[in-house]
Formats: structure tokens, sequence, C-alpha cells
């Protein structure tokens, strides 16, 4: 069995990328065979190449919220929160800083129009929130929101990140962090990998925070996955089970579809439609059920996502992938480049 401290490996910190390329589809494209554990080097464009009919691309539609906000705290001092979800009886979670000083009861003012109260403490470092003020949630998100990007972008988001740590395609609201994989996408190339033949569906997976929390306990099984919400058309379903029985191979884009599809696909390997929340953590061993390729950025150090990556396509091939991609100076994690396992 694998430790939490196995899925390490040595990044130089200048190759972490800190902005987006000008061409989303200029990236660089790592390329591994997982069977043979040999690694390619090639564009991102050249994903035109690798994905043929009558293959499914399947995509997270998920669209970021601005969801942090800079607010007072009704002594004067700063605070902030970053939005999780919204609940079904309108209250929000959300992450707030400092943790201390954001107790039940307390209340946070953004702007000079909007009042935020704290609700309830909850586990893991969650608060309920409710807006009180004359702006609710999505208007005081519309107004002062900022583009929540992760931390190991150290620097403040610019209107330019509106539009760059989003995919073309998103379109429902609810991640607080991107589904990077699509980032490198553009609509010409969507349209044109249809035109092959390919088929293209989407799903949602709002992603939460989670994703940048470290595995901190050595055994991954006690490691606390945040739930997630997920939504899988009958269309999107129908089309990769079509797919599937033609011959076709099921292309993933990102750990966020993965998840999503082997959430709702049964051992025979079908695909069912429905909507709920996943916990579900994938690290090795584990027995895919629907996925063929993986399409996926470069990911963090002892974080589920990496695990993940090493589940599909192989402790030793992943980690040695890693180390070629850093000794080619590839651009690591949220607006770096990509890899392809197959």
């Amino acid at each position: 069995m694998k430790h939490a401290s196995d899925f390490t490996y040595d990044l130089p910190p200048e190759l972490i990328a800190q902005e987006p390329l000008a061409d989303r589809a200029a990236s660089r494209l790592l390329v591994l065979d997982r069977a043979t554990g040999a690694v390619h080097h090639r564009r991102f464009r050249d994903v035109l190449e690798l994905i043929a009919p009558p293959d499914v691309v399947v995509l997270n539609a998920s669209k970021v919220i601005p969801a942090r906000l800079h607010g007072r705290r009704e002594s004067g001092a700063p605070a902030e929160l970053l939005l999780v979800r919204e609940d079904r009886d309108g209250s929000w979670l959300a992450l707030g800083h400092p943790g201390g000083k954001l107790k039940r009861g307390r209340r946070v003012h953004v702007g000079e129009e909007s009042t935020i109260e704290i609700v309830d403490v909850l586990g893991g470092g969650l608060r309920r929130l409710r807006f009180v003020g004359r702006l609710d949630a999505r208007a005081t998100l519309a107004r002062y929101g900022e583009v929540p990007l992760p931390p190991y972008i150290r620097r403040a988001p610019t209107a330019e990140d509106r539009d760059r740590y989003q995919t073309v395609y998103a379109a429902h609201e609810g991640s607080v962090a991107a589904p990077t994989a699509g980032l490198h996408f553009t609509a010409d190339l969507l349209t044109r990998l249809e035109a092959q033949g390919v088929a293209v569906v989407t799903l949602d997976l709002h992603v939460g925070p989670g994703t940048f929390k470290p595995v901190e306990v050595e055994d991954p099984a006690a490691h606390p996955m945040h739930p997630e919400v997920y939504s899988v058309s009958a269309e999107t379903a129908a089309a990769i089970n079509t797919r599937r029985a033609e011959g076709g191979r099921v292309w993933a884009v990102g750990t966020t579809v993965v998840r999503t599809l082997e959430t709702v696909t049964d051992t025979t390997g079908r695909v069912s439609p429905g909507t709920g929340e996943t916990r579900l953590f994938i690290y090795p061993p584990y027995q895919f059920r629907v996925v063929d390729r993986l399409l996926t950025n470069f990911h963090l150090p002892r974080s589920t996502l990496l695990m993940l990556v090493c589940a599909f396509g192989g402790y030793d091939p992943v980690l040695a992938a890693y180390r070629a991609a850093v000794t080619h100076r590839y651009r690591f994690y949220s607006y770096g480049d990509a890899m392809v396992v197959r």
C-alpha cells in the first residue's frame, strides 16, 4: 500500500505557472503511455491527432464563481470569506479568515450594501453564512467578488483572470476552483473534434476548496473528502454508453470528470444519469469502470488529484513522467501545461 508521503516530487518554484499563456491551446502536452511508460512531448493542439471517432470526450461544464470576498468585521478589522456552496435553505457554506474571530452571531460587512452573518461554525473550518444586508449573495458576488485563484498563484487576481480562469464551455455556476484540464481547449478545437466525428459531451461537478487540501495523514483511506455536487444528463450518459458500445474510448478531461463518471457507472461499465454528491477518493489500487483516457494538468504533491492520476496511469510511470516534465521545464498547476495518460 502506498502512503501519502510516497506521492511527492521535487518541483522548482519557478515552474509553477503564475500567468496563463496568451493562446489557450499553445500549452505543451506530455503524453504518457501507461502500458510501456514511454513519454512523448507534444503540443496541446495535437489532441486532434490523439482523439478519433468513435471516441467520446467528456468535459466538466461547471463555472467558477467569484467566490472570494474581502470585508470588515464590526470592529473594523479585515476579514476574508471564501464561499463554497449554497445550501437548500438559502444559507451558504464558506471558509473564513481569521477563523478564530468569525464566531457565531458575528457579522462581516462587504462594501456599504452587503452584510453577512455567521450563523454557525461547522467542522473542517467551514462556517454557515446568511446574507442579511441589502444585497443578496449573487448581487454581492457580482459586485465585490474576486476570482478565487489557488494559493500557489502568488499575485492578486486581475480582470483577465475572470475569463482565463474559466473554460470556454463553462455554463453552470458552482465551482470555487476551475476544472483546469479544460482551460486549454478553444471553441475552434472543440468544433474540429466534432467535425472529425468525435462526440463531445458535458457533465457538472462543482469543485470545492478541498481540491487544494493536501493529504495530511499517511494512510490515504483516512483522508476526509469534502462532498461535491454533480449532475449527469440523460443525453450525456446515453452518448457515452453508445460510443463505448461502438468501440470508442472515453476521454475524461480532468480528474473531476473521472470522479463523476466513476461515481455514476456500475460494475458493467454502464453510465447512469443523475444528480447527487460524491465523496469518491480514487487512489492506488483502483479498478476503473469507464474511463479509458485521461487528459489532465500537473498536480501538487500529496494531493488527491495526483493520487488519482497515479491510480490511472500507474504509480511508477506517472512519477517518472512528472520527473521528465520537470527536466523539460514544463509549466505546472492551474495555468500550466497538460498531460495525457493513455
